[in-house]
């Protein structure tokens, strides 16, 4: 018989990010000659990259493939989703599709990066398809602590692919529909080829609570404190959190003010855009907060993850501008922290309770819920899907691991289940489904204006110079008569405090002069770095010999 159209086909499934780590999700989807990209994030950097503004995926297969490339499909206005794409678009140009919240905060970040050319944004709604070469991309709507949040269906013509995005199941929202889970239902019983399912909280049981449990909890903070400013710090991106607390502070007679600079960015955008109603005369300007009593006024601000430099950092130091904290004011956290935060979070906490601040956390009282679907919520997208194939994504290995145990409790086969890598390539045709192959993937470092060019040798130098030091040796040699003419002079920096180991640093010239004459006794002068070499690794020597460590030593040799 000959083969159908169905059986020659080829669809590839490349995550180039959020796997095995939180953040800087991108998936690439591929049939045939056709390429899309799902979402486009960055992620924060771990303790151990010092000096590292932000995290962003590997993009070498896009910049190789990009005249397969026919778009990039956001599903949501997160940074882990979108926070790379001013990044992505400097090499690669496609047009970018999201809803309009979600471009809506994309414009804002392509405005700070100045791109040479206009980005190709179209603005779709959920509900609608569109059309990628053989790929039709259809968007879903779902819940989750932002606004305007979708999962897709990639329609291929060997089947259909479900890429959840990040979701959950919120029966209340605050404001929209739910999850449109009639939709996804038709899709499995049509049949679905293959579920891509977030894995967030793949190992929390049960339903994650609605967002109107947060509104209650808010509102009673409001009754039980009717003689304290109120500042409210929760994630920027939670529109309907921040739309609550715009409602309740109106509702007591407060008037708010929003500080911080994303905070006021995506404020700003959803009120434009109609995802948020601000009551006439309720929000005022921070400089204004001044002419109101305390107990009149509400702050919602960025900082609840403990970054340094946010506003409730700032206001925590005593070094924010137009906000000082005493006795009179409230702080609530209205958000959990991220794995890696925590060490940061509670150093807000401390700092604030030192000055007599109260505080209010989740721990506290129910002032936050999850976005991210818990372990039912996943199984019922499973229960709808149908899918014959299925990848945990969005999560670290443990996360993955997890989602994966729901998927054969949902008596999904195990070799059906496909827990993949960053760069790792799933194959489907009509002879099944396999790991083949892996493309160029990984992590590129965002510093400052560099991108990219901090990479691990520049790291290892980082950790070296945090942990012990630098040593720069500096020295004069005539190249002809293989002579000494200054120095050596030793600088420490970061090492030992030299007014107090006087001793010591003579003794390390002492060594360097030694080495030095031998270098140019044997003719290493004539090979500089061999000479370099050489005072390198006598000074270390005699360094560890002395005091157990080993800093970093930068001979600087000039000749005459």
């Amino acid at each position: 018989m000959p083969k159908t159209k169905k059986e020659k086909g080829k669809i590839r499934i490349i995550p180039l990010g959020g796997l095995q780590e939180i953040g800087k999700n991108l998936t690439v989807i591929e049939y045939d000659n056709d390429m899309i990209v799902v979402d486009c994030g960055l992620g924060f950097p771990d303790e151990d990259m010092l000096g590292v503004d932000l995290v962003i995926p590997d993009i070498t297969y896009l910049e190789q493939n990009s005249d397969r490339l026919r778009g990039i499909f956001l599903t949501h206005g997160h940074e882990d989703h979108i926070g790379a794409i001013p990044y992505v678009l400097r090499s690669v140009q496609p047009p970018v599709y999201g809803t309009k919240l979600t471009l809506g905060i994309v414009k804002n970040k392509l405005e700070e990066h100045a791109l040479p050319f206009a980005p190709d944004l179209r603005t779709v709604h959920a509900g609608d398809t569109v059309r990628a070469g053989a790929l039709n991309v259809e968007f879903i709507r779902v819940n989750h602590s932002i606004a305007d949040a979708c999962c897709l269906a990639i329609h291929t013509p060997m089947g259909t692919i479900i890429h959840t995005g990040d979701f959950k199941l919120d029966i209340t929202p605050i404001q929209g529909e739910m999850m449109n889970l009639t939709r996804l239902g038709e899709l499995g019983h049509k049949g679905v080829l293959m579920l891509l399912c977030e894995s967030t909280n793949a190992e929390r049981p049960g339903f994650t609570p609605s967002e109107k449990k947060v509104g209650r909890s808010l509102e009673y903070i409001f009754k039980s404190n009717p003689d304290k400013r109120i500042v409210i710090s929760t994630f920027s991106s939670n529109v309907h959190r921040v739309q609550q607390i715009i409602d309740i502070s109106a509702e007591h007679g407060r008037k708010v003010a929003v500080t911080g600079r994303s905070m006021l960015n995506i404020v700003s955008a959803a009120v434009e855009l109609g995802y948020m109603k601000v009551p006439k005369g309720v929000l005022v300007d921070i400089n204004e907060i001044k002419r109101f009593k305390p107990e009149q006024v509400t702050l919602i601000t960025t900082g609840s993850q403990g970054e340094p430099m946010s506003a409730l950092y700032r206001m925590a130091f005593s070094d924010h501008q137009q906000v000082t904290l005493g006795t009179g004011d409230l702080v609530v956290l209205s958000s959990s922290a991220i794995p890696g935060n925590e060490k940061l979070v509670g150093r807000i906490i401390n700092e604030l309770s030192r000055n007599n601040v109260e505080v209010l956390h989740d721990s506290a009282l129910e002032v936050h819920v999850s976005g991210h679907a818990c372990q039912e919520e996943l199984k019922l997208m499973q229960a709808l899907c149908k899918p014959k194939y299925f990848m945990p994504i969005h999560g670290e290995s443990r996360h993955l691991a997890a989602n994966r145990e729901l998927a054969l409790e949902m008596g999904i086969p195990p070799q059906n289940i496909f827990v993949s890598e960053i760069g790792k390539v799933l194959e489907i045709d009509g002879r099944g489904a396999r790991f083949a192959g892996v493309v160029p993937a990984g992590q590129v470092l965002v510093d400052g204006y560099g991108v990219g060019d901090v990479g691990n040798v520049v790291l290892r130098d980082r950790r070296h110079l945090s942990q012990d030091g630098l040593i720069v040796v500096v020295a004069t040699v005539d190249d002809e008569h293989k002579l000494l003419l200054s120095g050596p002079d030793v600088v420490s920096r970061g090492f030992v405090y030299v007014r107090e180991n006087e001793a010591l640093m003579e003794e390390a010239k002492q060594v360097v002069q030694r080495s030095l004459e031998a270098g140019l006794r044997s003719g290493d002068v004539r090979d500089r770095m061999r000479l370099k070499t050489r005072v390198r690794d006598d000074l270390s020597k005699f360094l560890f010999h002395k005091t157990g460590r080993k800093p970093m030593i930068l001979p600087v040799i000039m000749d005459v």
